[in-house]
């Protein structure tokens, strides 16, 4: 008798237990998901792949006020650079990491100064610049506060052909490695847009890199390709742009962007390793190791690194993260990110495993006066809170409204009113 009633107990558990959950009783929630008490690390219960997301991504809960790595951003103006009433001559684009030096604020960026602006779309030649950043020159300036800043001049100068940059260099960053400063950037042996040697179009360039001692100058440079495209039919083939050095793990990382298929649109980012500021880089063998993206932006951050995700890719607009600097996933999803941001990031060097995060750097503007066929670019500050040492609430908002001038300013073009109206017959 005694094992009957057993046997009936265990049988009635187990039924009610299959019915609990059918009923959506589980481990943590009898009733449901909570309304408070909100739980911070992943609970013993089913969910929908949006709240998995939540627990996985390390999103940080599931306010955007928790995550350290959402911001949104603000922009401000710079004071101090002359831009010859943007009659389209002069641009400034593409700043490298700020740094802090002897009490200065360092910055780094290409710099164009021609007698007439580019003719993008056409052929310019030895004095007439293609694009924006042909015929340039990286020019370097300094401030006391990050708003207003005092132009030094040239630190790396076109070089003579046929060395690497001889048509233009670009797109500097900067590294500091054992007491010395190096200087990478994309260096032109063939107009921008025009035919290069391998009889293709677009932007074929290498990676060049200079040195001094002093952030200053002079600058010494390689005269030889520090970092290479890649073998024909890989990925990165024609194109790597925007090269970005980090120290991480005792040895030289660079990041760097390429293009696949031949379009624009379809960007990603390698990564490139070295222990000796010359090379030889190594590729990583899961090249590319960020899917999306324009321009090459991390810092480090915890005993990782975090990545600026913008523009181009499936992944656009988003913060990942990597703990390992290489297998990156989404942390958070913004928007307004700056274009070719240069962020001032203290540690960028210090390889401590306890990277801070960003809250300010410089980023630039493009296209200003296109229309009017003075196209160039210019650089301004942004800020954000991507800090494990600052909490900004007013950094963290994701309800952002715009003035509805700039939205009407996307507005439909002639092609699709025509197709809407057809449509509408």
């Amino acid at each position: 008798m005694k094992k009957c009633i057993f046997l009936f107990g265990i049988l009635s558990i187990v039924f009610s237990c299959g019915d609990s959950e059918k009923r959506g009783v589980v481990d943590d929630f009898p009733t449901g998901f909570p309304y408070g008490n909100i739980p911070r690390e992943k609970p013993k219960t089913p969910l929908s792949k949006a709240f998995n997301r939540v627990y996985d991504n390390s999103y940080g809960g599931l306010e955007a006020a928790t995550n350290e790595l959402f911001s949104n951003f603000k922009y401000t103006p710079l004071k101090g650079f002359d831009y010859h009433n943007h009659d389209g001559t002069v641009s400034r684009r593409d700043a490298s990491k700020v740094l802090k030096i002897n009490g200065k604020y360092y910055v780094w960026y290409t710099h164009r100064e021609t007698s007439v602006p580019p003719i993008d779309g056409k052929m310019g030649n030895d004095t007439i610049p293609n694009k924006d950043w042909d015929l340039a020159e990286i020019w370097y300036a300094t401030s006391d506060d990050g708003f207003t800043w005092k132009e030094q001049g040239v630190a790396v100068p076109r070089t003579e052909k046929p060395n690497p940059g001889w048509r233009s260099v670009s797109t500097p960053d900067i590294l500091v490695y054992k007491g010395n400063y190096y200087l990478y950037y994309q260096a032109y042996t063939a107009m921008p847009g025009g035919e290069n040697s391998k009889g293709t179009g677009g932007d074929d360039c290498p990676v060049a890199a200079s040195v001094s001692d002093s952030p200053d100058g002079p600058w010494i440079p390689s005269n030889k390709v520090v970092l290479d495209n890649g073998p024909e039919g890989t990925w990165d083939q024609y194109v790597i742009h925007d090269p970005y050095p980090l120290v991480y793990r005792d040895k030289i990382y660079i990041y760097y962007k390429g293009e696949m298929g031949g379009s624009p649109n379809v960007r990603a980012q390698g990564l490139a390793i070295s222990e000796d500021p010359f090379g030889p880089f190594e590729k990583h063998p899961l090249n590319p190791v960020i899917n999306s993206g324009h321009e090459t932006s991390l810092f480090p951050f915890k005993e990782g690194l975090a990545a600026l995700v913008s523009r181009h890719g499936l992944e656009h607009n988003t913060i990942q993260y990597a703990p390992d600097g290489v297998n990156f996933e989404i942390a958070s999803i913004t928007v307004l990110m700056p274009i070719a941001p240069g962020a001032h990031i203290p540690d960028a060097f210090e390889d401590n495993g306890n990277g801070r995060g960003i809250t300010w750097g410089l980023c630039h503007f493009r296209n200003i006066g296109r229309s009017e066929g003075k196209s160039h670019s210019m650089l301004a500050r942004f800020d954000c809170d991507l800090s494990l040492d600052i909490h900004d609430p007013l950094m963290k908002e994701t309800d952002i409204f715009n003035d509805s001038s700039i939205n009407f300013k996307f507005g439909l073009t002639e092609a699709q009113l025509k197709r809407i109206k057809e449509a509408t017959k």
